[in-house]
């Protein structure tokens, strides 16, 4: 195994339940940390409004549904007369013509009806999926608006570790089962049940993004730390040039990107046993094919940071 990357989790689906009508929190039955179910009634926001406007809305589908009856029936006249010939068909034509406004006046009605329904569920502020509160933003009394947060849920059951990797180590990494996850309160490392690198690179740190799917654990939740031990690592060991007899005199070579050079000094960041990095001075020889020869300063098989921007901010 090789260096590690700090990481976090976090969870995998994670909701910001916001208010979608206006109105005064009248009723809130949970609290941050209680676990709640799907569709359980989270708060409830003043619906008096919406009751009144939902009333006028039925009031005036019943008016509309009373212009409609008169007006069928008035058409119903028409055609009788107009089959007697004592009218024109200009006069049917408009009885027939104010029959299908006052129909679609009424389809209007009834879908201004069905809105108002719609949106006096809205105060009714419901769990979309089983899960844990993790922030609650308001309090009894508070005045909603539409788009304010209101809450915060997440699924406790889809966890996952999100870390952060330098560009040059990231895409060499193809072998998920070699990774392991330290946490706090574990007492074994945790093996993902999946590994996914986004192919994305962030400009200021040139770094990528790494997620690591988390089994089932007890204990674990989101915003906790973690340590990720990558089979490719941050830090490298020190190589060797030559022969491979140990007895033999032979030189330290180390990757010239891995150097790190501030005026007259040229220096590189070693990896202890904690894989806590520290900065060491050298003196250099040649350099050759993108490795540059020791001459002191460092030890053979001593880890290496081979990305030294990343190992400067994890000092």
């Amino acid at each position: 195994m090789g260096a590690s990357v700090d990481g976090v989790v976090e969870a995998v689906r994670q909701t910001v339940v916001a208010a979608q009508v206006a109105g005064s929190i009248v009723q809130l039955d949970v609290k941050a940390g209680d676990r709640v179910k799907a569709g359980q009634v989270l708060l409830r926001i003043d619906a008096r409004s919406a009751q009144q406007a939902n009333q006028a809305s039925e009031a005036q589908a019943q008016a509309a549904r009373a212009a409609l009856q008169l007006a069928g029936r008035e058409l119903e006249r028409q055609q009788q007369l107009f089959q007697q010939r004592y009218i024109s068909q200009a006069a049917l034509d408009q009885a027939e013509a104010q029959f299908q406004a006052t129909q679609a006046q009424v389809k209007a009605q009834l879908a201004q009806l069905a809105l108002s329904r719609t949106q006096g569920d809205f105060n009714v502020v419901r769990s979309p999926y089983d899960g844990v509160i993790s922030e609650l933003s308001v309090a009894l009394g508070d005045m909603a608006m539409p788009g304010r947060a209101l809450l915060s849920v997440y699924d406790p059951s889809a966890l996952r570790v999100t870390a952060h990797l330098p560009q040059s180590q990231a895409l060499g990494l193809t072998d998920s089962s070699q990774f392991q996850i330290e946490l706090t309160g574990q007492a074994q490392p945790v093996r993902p049940l999946k590994v996914q690198l986004l192919p994305t690179v962030d400009a200021s740190s040139h770094t990528m993004p790494l997620r690591l799917d988390l089994p089932r654990l007890v204990g674990v939740a989101p915003g906790m730390f973690a340590r990720v031990q990558l089979p490719a690592a941050i830090g490298g060991q020190a190589s060797q040039s030559g022969q491979s007899d140990p007895s033999a005199t032979t030189a330290i070579s180390v990757p010239v990107t891995a150097l790190v050079r501030r005026a007259e000094m040229s220096g590189i960041y070693v990896l202890n046993a904690q894989g806590q990095a520290r900065l060491r001075q050298l003196r250099l020889g040649a350099q050759q094919a993108g490795m540059v020869e020791v001459l002191s300063g460092l030890s053979r098989g001593e880890r290496i940071a081979l990305d030294p921007q990343i190992a400067a901010r994890q000092r």
